[in-house]
């Protein structure tokens, strides 16, 4: 009688962990366009901080080029914000104005 009720108990807390749980919001992080970083450094960011290859980190760093802005990737809040500020700070590092942002997907 003991092992029925622990049973139901247990399935009566996964059921409702269950419904209060929700996917983590997600967040676009996303490079800006300026005239003086180099293209090559846009590259060197996307392939170390979102683990692109050449062709993909090539690819977002037009698209950036072109359209003035690129999505680098899609994280919960708190990467999306380490992302940014891993980023910022590298950019800063080489004296570059490079400006990268986070918004909500």
């Amino acid at each position: 009688m003991g092992r029925m009720a622990t049973k139901k108990q247990s399935e009566f807390v996964l059921e409702a962990e269950k419904s209060k749980t929700r996917p983590p919001r997600l967040f676009k992080v996303v490079l800006l366009n300026d005239d003086f970083t180099p293209m090559d450094f846009v590259v060197i960011v996307l392939q170390k901080f979102f683990s692109l290859d050449r062709e993909q980190a090539t690819r977002v760093m037009l698209q950036v080029h072109r359209e003035g802005r690129g999505v680098c990737g899609v994280f919960p809040k708190d990467i999306a914000a380490t992302k940014v500020e891993q980023v910022s700070a590298f950019a800063r590092q080489h004296q570059h104005p490079l400006a990268c942002v986070m918004e909500e997907n």
